[in-house]
């Protein structure tokens, strides 16, 4: 799980959990099917399908340096198919 940070819980993704979707923030530079991959290996669920969103970073100044803050992926709508075990 190298490459995913944190779940994030916002407003929308609180919704979105209801109809099984999960919101993660995830570093840069990997695939949709490597996050795919590993939350499928980590949580033991099926993935139906990724959504992904390169967010820009923030431009900060300190005195007259001007400089920016690193970007970061967030993926967006994971649709986790969740199995019923011994429950059929």
């Amino acid at each position: 799980m190298d490459g995913i940070k944190y779940a994030v819980f916002i407003e929308k993704s609180l919704h979105l959990l209801g109809k099984n979707q999960y919101t993660f923030n995830v570093e840069s530079g990997f695939t949709k099917t490597e996050i795919k991959h590993w939350v499928e290996l980590f949580f033991g669920v099926k993935v139906v399908v990724v959504n992904s969103h390169r967010l820009p970073g923030k431009g900060r100044r300190i005195g007259p340096i001007l400089g920016h803050t690193m970007h970061f992926t967030k993926m967006l709508e994971l649709s986790i198919m969740r199995t019923k075990m011994g429950l059929e």
